[in-house]
Order: structure tokens, then C-alpha cells, then sequence
């Protein structure tokens, strides 16, 4: 059984950054730092991360996967996905993943996560998984990532400990499962909560706009689409970008 640590900050310049340095005598321990805020929080890529201090929930978790091989390492992306699926879901219902790790509610961005493995030979060593999800914001500045919180659904203020405290025990009840071998019944639950997984959607790659539909998460964590041709189309992280007919959304 996993413990957990939870290591409390006012201000740090990342969370994942600040576990990159940090080193555990337990390799059973779950290491969770949650931050009041961040001075250089970071989303995939070259993407920034819009927070206002004290509102939101902020946090990297360290774990040590048993036995996850380098190739399935996306079934740790997909877990804490489903770990905070499930724990919003409680406030606001239904909640959607949009492909690779952005949490979604009606067209708009509640949460993003961003997964940092370290491997060992052919397995994961350590992950690093920082997540950032938009609580108590009541305006943001950058409309262009199509952001909403739960204070703009609720109009009311949530209590970040006990969400926190939520996401981190599911997340513990998928890493058993994950440590189990059992991959299927993860990755399926996660198929089944995608964004845009039924019906043709606008996309765009390095080609142009298209129209598609969802086919598969293959286990390296790919998207594959098929376009209004037929033709299957493969993409990597960062490789195509969902778009929104009629809005100036970069849902990238």
C-alpha cells in the first residue's frame, strides 16, 4: 500500500521542477507539493499556465510505478485523468478528457496535466505528474485556451484541500490497478470518457483543416483519426490541434 506525503508550498516556480530535485528513502511513498501558486507553472510544450494566487489547485505528484513498461507509459497519463474525472465529476457532472491530458467540461478547459517519466532499462523509474485545475478563478486574462473554473459552473467557492485530497486517492486506487497489470479496463474507461469520441470533428495538422472521427488511443498513447476519405491518421503529442467551428479557440 502506497503512503502519502504532501508537501505544502506558498510559492514555488514549478511544482514538477520543485520534485525533480527531491529524493525519497521510500520508494512505496507517493510524494504530493502543492503550491499557492507558481512563477513559471508550464503546460505541454512551450505552454504557460494562467493561475491567480491562492485560487486554483496546483500540484505535482512523484510516484514509483511497479513493473510499468517504457511503452505503456501513457497508462500513468491516463490514470490521473480518470483520478480527476472522478473527483469533479462529484461537483459537476460530466467531465471529458480531451486527448492527451486536458480536462474538459462543454467545450471548455477546467484542468490540464503534464507527465515527466523516468525511465530504467525498459521500465518507468519515476513519474513526475503536475496538474493544474481551475477552482476559484473568477476571470482570466487569456481567453485563447477557452478556460472556465468551477467558481464561473458553481458560483460558488470550492474547497481545494478536500479536492486535493479526493484526486490523490483515486489516483491511488488506479495506480493499484495500473500495478495489477490490469491496462485494459484503464485504458477503455479513458476511451470512454474522450472528448469528441463520437461523430466527425474539425481538426488541423501541419496539412491543413480537416474533418475526422475518433478511432483509437493506441497504447503508446497515439491518436488515430479517420478523415471523411477513409484514411487513418496517426498523431503524436502536439501533433494536431482540435479546433472549434465559429470560435478563435486554440483548443491545442
Amino acid at each position: 500500500m502506497n503512503t502519502v506525503k504532501i508537501i505544502k508550498l506558498k510559492e514555488v516556480s514549478s511544482t514538477n521542477e520543485y520534485l525533480r530535485q527531491y529524493r525519497s528513502l521510500n520508494p512505496d511513498e507517493i510524494t504530493v507539493v502543492a503550491a499557492e501558486f507558481q512563477t513559471a507553472g508550464k503546460g505541454q510544450g512551450k505552454n504557460t499556465w494562467e493561475s491567480n494566487h491562492g485560487e486554483n489547485l496546483l500540484f505535482s505528484l512523484l510516484c514509483h510505478p511497479k513493473q510499468v513498461p517504457a511503452k505503456r507509459q501513457f497508462i500513468l497519463s491516463q490514470a490521473i485523468a480518470l483520478a480527476i474525472r472522478d473527483a469533479l465529476q462529484a461537483y459537476i457532472g460530466q467531465i471529458e478528457i480531451k486527448w492527451p491530458n486536458d480536462i474538459y467540461w462543454h467545450h471548455h478547459k477546467l484542468g490540464g496535466i503534464l507527465i515527466e517519466c523516468t525511465l530504467s532499462g525498459t521500465s518507468v523509474k519515476d513519474c513526475i505528474i503536475g496538474v493544474g485545475i481551475d477552482v476559484n478563478q473568477r476571470e482570466f486574462e487569456n481567453l485563447t485556451k477557452n478556460p472556465i473554473s468551477l467558481y464561473q459552473i458553481l458560483h460558488r467557492e470550492i474547497d481545494r484541500e478536500n479536492l486535493l485530497h479526493t484526486i490523490i486517492d483515486d489516483f491511488c486506487h488506479y495506480l493499484h490497478i495500473i500495478e495489477q497489470g490490469q491496462y485494459d479496463s484503464i485504458a477503455a474507461d479513458y476511451m470512454n470518457t474522450l472528448y469528441r469520441r463520437n461523430g466527425y470533428h474539425l481538426y488541423r495538422d501541419g496539412g491543413g483543416e480537416f474533418l475526422a472521427r475518433f478511432i483509437t488511443i493506441e497504447p503508446s498513447g497515439r491518436l488515430v483519426l479517420m478523415d471523411e476519405d477513409g484514411m487513418l491518421r496517426r498523431y503524436a503529442f502536439k501533433e494536431v490541434k482540435f479546433m472549434i467551428k465559429g470560435k478563435n479557440v486554440d483548443c491545442d
